[in-house]
């Protein structure tokens, strides 16, 4: 079967050989329960589980004991925002805010609480760059307001936000902050910011095992932020997140966010030599990109080339590449995209648009020959 060169590394990403080779070795051999202490097994699980611990802390700057293990970042993100609902009831702060470009992991949460809590949902706008206007944020914050959630950046266009102006902007109000930092955790600086309470994460984005990620819980001095579990049996992961520690899976995710940390210089500047080549090649197809250029992550691309339809495109380059037209976790729906919608692009370029999303390893694609089949197609 053909199916084209692989390149849809933000909906997933294969796991690096090195990572499966640590996965396997807790699979096989050291395969005991983290929470078996009386023999050797369990203890040398468990030295595994705080070693990964600390090589995810290091790649945001975080305590190794803020570390919180999940199944992914959707699961991180819900206990985030679900998790902080009950201390808005109690504490009468009644008002989120959160970006209308924010991933339905984020946006369905957040609509739990409001149905379920009372609690106010406010989206703030992006504009066709993609990225919030701080002061904009600023101007919509109220005493009342418990928390701001905000993308690190956008699945779709690969847009980075301006974390730093939006910590300035955070700075003396006492919202938590929540961070989906699936696209970027391990890739891109920022995360270490101290005034971000919560930073939500998943492996296989980041070359490791799909089903496991992180919430990293930020003290604020000696304060955690005050959630509650949404699941109860057991004491693990300060009984935030109950159950059986998957070691593998979590050894894993350690070793992925080691190499990420390590070579994350090396791995931008790859990734930042393949988008060259990709967007010489696109130049005489007009390609309208999609978000601001200058503030995209250099291994993501979206882009909507006049009188082509997405879904043609896709299918006209299937067996040479795979592509996608957006969210992997909304695509299935045939909706238009929500975060091209929200920064006020046309229907018709929302209709045109393709995000190519590649790696760091070269994708041995001859972009130029992608581009004449595309030029083929629109005579």
């Amino acid at each position: 079967m053909t199916t084209g060169a692989y390149l849809d590394f933000c909906a997933t990403t294969p796991v690096d050989a090195r990572v499966a080779a640590v996965v396997l070795h807790f699979m096989e051999t050291e395969f005991g329960n983290a929470g078996s202490r009386t023999h050797e097994y369990g203890l040398s699980a468990a030295r595994a589980v705080e070693d990964a611990r600390r090589h995810v802390a290091a790649a945001c700057g975080a305590k190794s004991d803020e570390v919180i293990f999940t199944s992914g970042a959707t699961e991180a993100n819900n206990l985030a925002l679900l998790g902080l609902a009950p201390h808005a009831a109690t504490s009468g702060r009644l008002h989120v805010l959160a970006l209308a470009i924010e991933h339905k992991a984020v946006l369905e949460p957040l609509e739990a609480i409001a149905e379920h809590h009372g609690i106010e949902i406010e989206l703030v706008p992006v504009g066709e760059s993609g990225w919030v206007a701080p002061d904009d944020l600023a101007s919509r914050l109220r005493p009342d307001t418990v928390a701001v959630s905000t993308m690190h950046a956008n699945n779709e266009t690969g847009v980075v936000q301006p974390i730093a102006d939006l910590a300035y902007v955070l700075a003396d109000h006492p919202a938590y902050w929540h961070v989906d930092a699936a696209q970027t955790f391990g890739k891109l600086p920022g995360l270490d910011n101290e005034r971000i309470d919560l930073i939500s994460m998943s492996g296989h984005k980041l070359y490791g095992p799909m089903g496991v990620g992180a919430l990293i819980t930020r003290r604020r001095g000696y304060q955690r932020p005050p959630l509650t579990p949404l699941m109860y049996g057991g004491g693990q992961e300060r009984k935030l997140r109950p159950g059986t520690v998957p070691v593998p899976l979590v050894a894993g995710l350690g070793e992925a966010c080691r190499l990420a940390l390590s070579e994350q210089t090396k791995r931008e500047s790859a990734c930042s030599a393949e988008r060259l080549a990709l967007v010489g090649a696109l130049g005489r197809l007009h390609p309208q990109f999609n978000g601001d250029q200058e503030r995209v992550l250099p291994h993501v691309l979206n882009v909507s080339l006049p009188g082509l339809d997405a879904e043609a495109g896709m299918m006209l380059l299937r067996d040479a590449v795979a592509i996608s037209n957006g969210s992997a976790c909304t695509s299935s729906t045939y909706e238009p995209s929500h975060v091209l919608t929200a920064m006020g692009l046309s229907e018709q370029r929302t209709q045109e648009a393709l995000r190519i999303s590649w790696s760091h390893e070269p994708s041995g694609v001859d972009w130029v020959a992608v581009a004449d089949r595309l030029c083929d197609a629109l005579r």
